[in-house]
């Protein structure tokens, strides 16, 4: 009994593992903006709700919105510049650019959809160019719809996870694997919205070279003991620069500029 017990218990494992797989080879597409093949498992229209179900929580986070409104106008003025004069407007997203309250966090981030912000402590730091590429860089994860395609990646990873633990209690090991590959991607991501920065800055009539700057100030407000690469969502600063560059030559040269 308890044999035949094991054994259905692995069919169904496998099954569920199966179906995993399954549908993340049914989710593929192209990302029409970056050409890049992704799996993504909801619509542009999911992403924009989820994005401003989300940005009044996250607001909260960061203590509010910061208190100027002239300061505000300033930050969503320059976002909606980016967003006219670049490849943003040809897509579907909502584009909104909040400034928060918080003094201390040096952060910006973007929601799907298009819900971007900034904190005051990153803000303060920097010149309008500058702005423009810590916007840039954040429309970018928009375009890239980097926060859809992990959400696909956890629904994919808790799938599976779910079929090891009922086949072989093996999920924790599961978890690990997947965790550790949304780790990967994700810095991944951040240098594919470095890219679409530099791109979205020329674009706009900035000079991308003032992203290189804000990869200097976000080192140096990390101190001397910040994580290792490999332990960390985000590339290093040193090599984001060298990225950087290369997408400066590249898009220089004549290259996607249109």
């Amino acid at each position: 009994m308890r044999r035949g017990s094991w054994k259905i218990r692995i069919f169904i494992g496998l099954a569920i593992v199966a179906f995993a797989y399954i549908q993340r080879c049914s989710n593929k597409e192209e990302n029409p903006y970056t050409g890049r093949i992704q799996n993504i498992d909801m619509s542009t229209d999911q992403e924009i709700a989820i994005g401003l179900q989300s940005a009044p929580e996250v607001t909260q986070q960061f203590g509010g919105l910061y208190p100027d409104e002239r300061l505000q106008s300033f930050v969503d003025q320059l976002g909606h510049k980016l967003v006219n004069s670049s490849i943003a407007r040809e897509t579907p997203y909502k584009y909104d650019f909040h400034l928060l309250a918080d003094q201390q966090t040096i952060n910006a981030f973007a929601l799907p959809g298009g819900q971007v912000f900034v904190t005051y402590a990153l803000f303060s730091q920097l010149n309008e160019a500058q702005l423009a590429g810590v916007l840039g860089h954040e429309i970018g994860h928009v375009i890239g719809r980097h926060s859809a395609e992990r959400i696909a990646d956890g629904n994919f990873w808790q799938t599976v996870t779910m079929g090891a633990s009922v086949g072989a209690d093996a999920g924790d090991i599961v978890a690990q694997i997947g965790q550790n590959t949304l780790l990967t991607n994700g810095r991944e991501d951040e240098l594919e919205s470095d890219e679409l920065g530099v791109l979205l800055m020329l674009q706009a009539g900035y000079d991308p070279n003032e992203l290189i700057t804000v990869m200097e100030i976000l080192k140096a407000a990390a101190g001397p003991n910040r994580v290792p690469e490999f332990q960390s969502t985000h590339p290093d600063p040193e090599n984001r620069i060298e990225k950087i560059k290369e997408a400066i030559a590249k898009y220089r040269n004549g290259k996607n500029l249109n």
